[in-house]
């Protein structure tokens, strides 16, 4: 109820204090090019930004700042803390995976997130096995922008929304121009950012390459990362420009294992798993083209392929079953390999056009996607019995199938001018995906083959007020649309059972909010919203003739995710000194979201036991990341606080499993602290201390890689840095 109290009292602080400061609004309002980059306060996406309407949606934005999060390791928590109600799965320390869900989606690899980088899909397969393996450096990115839920009609049906990632570009005033951060912490961190940029007449470029290992917080967790990125652009008129970009991103990670409940609370550190290792290689070549024919026409094209891999080899046991050299053979049991080979293009198309409706401007948005995509899974490969990195195999994989997605969608909005103040936006979108599958399983003893054609469509609609010159209203209701995806066709592993007749899951979802701003004093967005799963897929506990327990993934009934997110950031020091050169800023990022399954049973042998009420899994009631940020000339510091409150595994909301691959994840809190010295007017020393007072706690159970059990969070962590730019 503590939380509940702290949302009223925000309500009604924000009322108050917008009153006190109206006056001063037009007084206290700075143009964007005279903000420093330690001011950049997050806030939300125009109504028209590129070809794209945003009119009427939840958006939000961020900006990454060495001062406010620690970006040389890819803190999440810290990155994502003004964005109310993003729940992060902390799989490592070292930032190697982005792992967010929001009002009740999945986290695992963001696999309910249309995660795009520059405007291009970055998901292995948006719709087959749409994980993001890719992951950027938090250095090489200058703007974060997130549009909430299925407002994210334009991008496609995902109930997690869109996270675009938009990558820094060279000093357009030189030539010839760069940063370089070196970055060393504890358990042997490293990280090692360089880049450069500039324009010379029509053409301007920025590349970076990162580098970055460790051993890692637990024993057998080492990893060696490495990221490049390179962007060419060539403005051929000022109409129009192509650019040429190119991604890469490859690890090698070496997996501690999971734990269960008993070797959680012995001893949190400890690892189960000495040869286990995860390796992707994603590589992301795209071509972007822009051309205005008027001031009031815009075309966007983005052509891009994805092909990467996803490998690992593990000795794949639960928890409590120790990986020990075999009496009978005097070594090691042989590992299990699993192979995923990536191969996709996609290109979207959109135009923009404003047009006079009466005496107002309106907007018209259309576009289109061609997606195919190709993947060849092998998997339960019999690999060798030694405790390096080794893909090779001794015996056949067990699986080998080929999987193929090809997709088409088409999609228009417009925002309709009523008033200068109002707008409707009404949008729709038709989606057709074709999925089909061959191969076989079983020790290829087992032909399967599955296709399917999908056609549907998803509408929405939303509203704008504007209130006053710094205030607006907003509302919107999408439809979504989630098919169940290959993995949930074939189990990868020995522990889960799948089951055969799952449907897909279709909803919708609806926000309403108010946001804005007074001067550069106080800043807020207040939302509220509801959320609509039908036949939501997720994994119940349950037991075997052996009285083992197993965990099922099928359809399991309908959920509701209600509740509120909300900002509000407070300027201590402007509100009494306008002309401050720094400040004092206190944020806090708040949500509640009610989450429960609203129908759904489970059998127990004669009995069906209801599961209406139940917690969806792994959303959490309350996130709460709150912050006070210090920033100068020369100085940019943020301690941070964050609370989680407990989630469950599974729909059944089982408390214990010996096995830890399900039960009760509790609530914890954690604290963080950045900091940033600017020096000589190139140079800069930045600090950080994730877990400040050593937390014990841990995010996740997992019953798969990099699992099966709980996996510990870090503990305290730091890291120091220095960087130059030339």
């Amino acid at each position: 109820m503590n939380h509940l109290y702290k949302a009223v009292l925000l309500l009604f602080c924000v009322a108050t204090t917008e009153q006190v400061l109206a006056q001063k609004t037009k007084k206290d309002t700075l143009k964007l090019d005279t903000i420093n980059i330690k001011d950049r306060k997050p806030g939300h996406l125009p109504d028209i930004s590129g070809a794209n309407i945003f009119a009427g949606k939840r958006t939000l934005t961020v900006n990454p700042d060495a001062g406010k999060a620690n970006l040389a390791n890819n803190n999440a928590r810290m990155l994502f803390a003004t964005v109310p109600g993003v729940n992060v799965w902390e799989m490592d320390g070292a930032g190697l995976q982005v792992n967010i869900g929001t009002r009740g989606t999945d986290t695992h690899r963001s696999i309910e997130t249309n995660l795009r980088q520059n405007g291009y899909n970055t998901n292995s397969d948006i719709f087959g096995y749409p994980e993001d393996h890719y992951t950027p450096p938090f250095e090489g990115i200058d703007q974060v922008q997130i549009v909430r839920g299925s407002a994210a009609l334009q991008f496609g049906s995902q109930f997690g929304g869109m996270v675009n990632y938009k990558m820094k570009e060279g000093d357009s005033t030189r030539i010839f121009g760069g940063e370089s951060n070196q970055t060393v912490g504890s358990n042997r961190f490293f990280n090692s950012y360089t880049a450069i940029g500039g324009k010379s007449g029509k053409w301007s470029y920025y590349a970076y390459f990162d580098d970055r290992k460790g051993d890692g917080w637990r024993p057998d967790a080492a990893f060696d990362y490495q990221a490049f990125y390179a962007n060419v652009k060539y403005q051929f008129n000022e109409k129009g420009s192509i650019a040429l970009q190119f991604s890469r991103m490859d690890y090698v990670q070496q997996i501690a294992g999971g734990l269960t409940d008993a070797l959680f609370e012995a001893n949190n550190r400890q690892s189960t798993r000495s040869r286990n290792f995860f390796n992707p290689e994603i590589n992301i070549p795209a071509l972007i083209f822009n051309y205005r024919f008027d001031r009031h026409t815009k075309l966007e094209i983005t052509s891009h392929a994805l092909i990467g891999q996803r490998n690992s080899v593990q000795f794949i046991a639960n928890a409590n079953v120790a990986d020990t050299v075999n009496k009978a053979t005097n070594s090691y049991n042989p590992r299990q390999v699993d192979r995923d080979y990536y191969y996709g293009y996609t290109t979207e198309a959109r135009l923009l056009h404003t047009y006079q409706l009466g005496d107002l401007q309106s907007a018209f948005t259309a576009g289109m996607r061609i997606f195919g995509e190709h993947t060849q899974r092998r998997q339960k490969g019999v690999g060798d019995t030694g405790s390096d990195f080794d893909l090779d195999v001794v015996k056949p994989y067990g699986i080998d199938l080929r999987l193929h997605t090809f997709n088409y969608a088409a999609f228009v909005e417009n925002m309709f001018r009523i008033t200068k103040d109002f707008s409707i936006t009404p949008g729709f979108r038709f989606e057709d995906i074709q999925t089909n599958m061959t191969g076989a399983i079983v020790n290829q003893t087992f032909p399967v083959a599955y296709k399917q054609t999908r056609n549907f469509p998803l509408f929405g609609t939303g509203l704008q007020y504007q209130l006053t010159d710094n205030s607006q209203l907003y509302g919107n209701i999408s439809q979504a649309y989630r098919p169940y995806i290959y993995a949930n066709v074939t189990p990868a592993d020995q522990l889960g059972v799948i089951d055969p007749n799952l449907k897909d899951t279709r909803g919708y979802s609806a926000d309403l909010g108010y946001r804005g701003n007074a001067g550069t004093v106080l800043k807020y967005d207040l939302d509220a919203y509801y959320s609509y799963y039908g036949n939501r897929v997720g994994t119940l506990t349950e037991t075997n003739s052996s009285n083992q327990n197993y965990l099922y993934t099928t359809n399991i009934g309908n959920v509701v995710a209600k509740g509120i997110e909300t900002y509000l950031s407070v300027s201590l020091l402007r509100s009494f000194d306008e002309g401050a050169s720094g400040d004092i800023q206190l944020f806090n990022s708040l949500s509640y979201d009610h989450a429960r399954y609203t129908t759904g049973s489970i059998s127990q042998g004669a009995t069906n036991i209801s599961l209406v009420g139940h917690y969806a899994e792994g959303t959490p009631d309350w996130i709460e990341r709150a912050g006070l940020t210090y920033f100068d000339r020369h100085i940019s510091s943020t301690l941070q606080y964050s609370y989680v409150s407990k989630t469950f595994s599974d729909a059944n909301n089982t408390v214990f499993n010996p096995t830890g691959a399900s039960g009760v994840v509790p609530a914890y809190h954690v604290f963080d602290w950045a900091f940033n010295y600017s020096f000589l007017g190139n140079y800069h020393l930045i600090a950080n201390v994730n877990n400040l007072f050593n937390a014990k706690y841990f995010t996740r159970r997992i019953n798969m890689y990099p699992g099966p059990g709980i996996l510990p969070a870090d503990r305290r962590t730091f890291n120091l840095g220095f960087g130059v730019k030339f």
